[in-house]
């Protein structure tokens, strides 16, 4: 089997490229007729794969967390811990739990005109799913998604980011160990695999990514009317309300931002901060960053992925700086650790500024000053739809203000990206930051077919409106509904 090793050999890598490419489509009709010969699995056998799964994940977990290290330059242990891999054990627990109650059908209310008759939804598998992962979170974003399809009782095929090949590679052992080739599959490769994988009939496919790949995604999808569930990103605001104590708002908003980072679609991406708490919210943010992160190369901290990401960001930087930002580096940047930036805090901010108008996805927090409240609305309103709010605030009439006049994917009060970790509520994006939703309740239904089904017995009232017109039942039902 051929082997992308030598990233110089351009004429190799188009060849491993085909053969992934070949690979998927195989894969795909393997699975298609291993779904037709099981169109509807027991609730039985979606638990038994789901253990199996979970008893992988734990076996190979040490693995992953050097696999993942390897990839990022250097990842901290207890992110990968704590987000990738218990975050993902916990989806899977609440997945076997309550399949069972996912699984029933739900009664519907039939109207007297059609009675005596039943009516109920039955919640079917679609058949073979896609789903298409980032390389920041390259376990739970690839997982929690698999976890659902396969809770609904699909066939898998799973295409996570080639940006982390070491992490593919145990990925690829879990998968193997937990499942057979008809059940769930990962086909790795670069984007121009990717595109191929895209342009699959899959019954449905999920990818987690930017706004603009997102876009190249739907199109591909488009050919085959293949639904899609997009998973983006986008500016998420943060907002500190007057109210609020800065130590308070900071203290939630420094684990958001630097988890991974700041490398992860919900951290918060600007700061709305009163004019008047300026100073004092830059001197918490110094004070508390050196308290989450002492000594930058101790481990906790997590570098850029690669160094074209790093490039990015640092291309973001001195954009603001030449358009006049001031910029507050929150620690002394000098590591042994490789592609390491501390969070810096970018004043002065206009929105000319591309920190301002594309995502960040890194340690880059802009703060944008306001002068009274209303300002706030103005400067949301001006930018798309974010993925995530957040509001700092303890007056719920503010809650309600922004609950009701704004939009977002999700909204966390006095928090930052936990919200994500919910199981029962939905996550997914509005606009320019996704479309669909998963987690929980809600990735079984995106997985499902909502399948209406009408019963009738020997009893038939509705032969009384059958032709010929005119009668007497046809003008008392008309006086009745009509009026």
């Amino acid at each position: 089997m051929l082997s992308p090793i030598n990233k110089d050999n351009i004429e190799l890598q188009k060849q491993y490229a085909q053969q992934k490419i070949l690979e998927a489509r195989e894969v795909f009709q393997i699975q298609k007729k291993a779904f037709q010969t099981m169109p509807f699995p027991e609730e039985k056998l979606r638990k038994q794969q789901l253990k199996a799964f979970k008893k992988a994940i734990i076996k190979y977990k040490d693995k992953l967390i050097k696999a993942i290290c390897a990839d990022f330059g250097h990842r901290s242990t207890d992110e990968t811990l704590l987000t990738d891999l218990l975050l993902t054990i916990i989806n899977i627990k609440h997945a076997r739990k309550n399949i069972r109650c996912w699984m029933r059908s739900e009664k519907r209310s039939v109207d007297l005109l059609f009675q005596p008759a039943k009516a109920r939804v039955m919640y079917q598998p679609l058949g073979v799913v896609g789903i298409m992962a980032p390389w920041n979170f390259p376990v739970y974003l690839l997982f929690a998604p698999l976890t659902a399809a396969i809770a609904a009782g699909n066939r898998v095929m799973l295409k996570p980011s080639e940006h982390s090949p070491y992490c593919n590679r145990v990925l690829n052992e879990i998968i193997s160990e937990a499942f057979l080739k008809d059940e769930v599959f990962i086909i790795e490769g670069n984007a121009e695999v990717a595109k191929q994988f895209s342009q699959l009939p899959f019954d449905h496919l999920l990818f987690t990514g930017s706004t603009e790949v997102g876009k190249q995604i739907m199109v591909s999808a488009a050919n085959n009317l293949t639904p899609v569930t997009l998973e983006l990103g986008g500016k998420s605001p943060a907002i500190i309300a007057p109210d609020i104590k800065i130590s308070f708002a900071v203290e939630r908003l420094l684990y958001g931002k630097c988890l991974n980072s700041g490398q992860h679609c919900v951290a918060p991406d600007y700061i709305l901060c009163p004019e008047n708490k300026l100073t004092e919210l830059i001197s918490e943010m110094k004070k508390q960053f050196n308290v989450l992160y002492p000594e930058m190369s101790n481990g906790d901290y997590t570098s850029i992925i690669n160094d074209e990401q790093y490039q990015r960001i640092v291309k973001l930087l001195e954009d603001a700086q030449t358009k006049g930002a001031k910029i507050i580096p929150l620690a002394n940047t000098d590591t042994s650790l490789p592609r390491q930036m501390p969070l810096t805090l970018i004043t002065d901010t206009n929105l000319s500024m591309q920190v301002l108008k594309e995502e960040i996805f890194g340690p880059l927090l802009p703060i944008v000053i306001y002068k009274n409240w209303e300002e706030t609305l103005g400067i949301i309103h001006s930018l798309p739809r974010p993925l995530a709010f957040y509001l700092f605030t303890n007056k719920q009439t503010l809650v309600d203000q922004m609950l009701y006049s704004t939009h977002s994917g999700g909204v966390a009060i006095n928090d930052a990206a936990t919200q994500v970790a919910q199981n029962d509520l939905p996550f997914g994006g509005v606009g320019l930051s996704g479309m669909g939703s998963y987690h929980g309740r809600d990735g079984f239904l995106t997985f499902s077919h909502k399948k209406s089904i009408f019963k009738r017995g020997y009893l038939n009232s509705a032969k009384y409106v059958y032709p010929p017109y005119k009668k007497l039942i046809h003008r008392l039902i008309y006086r009745w509904y009509l009026n």
